[in-house]
């Protein structure tokens, strides 16, 4: 597992570079189509979650093949390669109508290891949320602070 998500981070930080042209510029274009893609997949992520949080809480009846949908649909999302998404100048610094902050990609970053604690607490979730609902509720903990994880550093916040 560790193997994997170094390979993939490796891949990612190769993409970004390629991403970029012969001059290392990256069009208007690009930036505009890879936040599109990023808030699309965040979409996703937040309604499978919205799915798990509802059946954690207990406010809609838990139902081990829908959990089991959700949170394989998460773990799926969190293996796609993002490096995309993630292009230098796509932050809210640079670029209006998104909440990523320049943070992302400052020297020293973290966020490499925020999204493999994502992806670990995904494949918590995916063995956990079929096998019944006290099991799902204790991978929710791991799964929610691996987003907040993220998010309170290098999201903008809705205040």
């Amino acid at each position: 597992m560790q193997k994997a998500l170094i390979v993939c981070f490796t891949v990612a930080a190769v993409s970004i570079g390629a991403l970029a042209g012969a001059d290392g510029h990256i069009s208007d274009k690009q930036i505009e189509t890879a936040v599109k893609a990023r808030k699309a997949h965040m979409q996703l992520y937040s309604f499978h979650l919205a799915t798990l949080g509802g059946m954690a809480k207990e406010e809609i009846p838990y139902d081990a093949d829908t959990a089991a949908a959700a949170a394989d649909s998460i773990a799926a999302l969190s293996g796609i390669s993002q490096a995309g998404y993630w292009l230098p100048g796509s932050d809210n610094a640079s670029i209006e109508d998104t909440r990523a902050l320049p943070a992302i990609w400052e020297d020293g970053s973290d966020v490499g290891a925020k999204a493999g604690a994502f992806v670990e607490a995904a494949l918590l979730m995916q063995t956990a949320a079929p096998t019944g609902l006290a099991a799902l509720q204790g991978a929710m903990g791991p799964l929610g602070t691996s987003c907040g994880g993220c998010h309170q550093n290098y999201r903008q916040s809705n205040n």
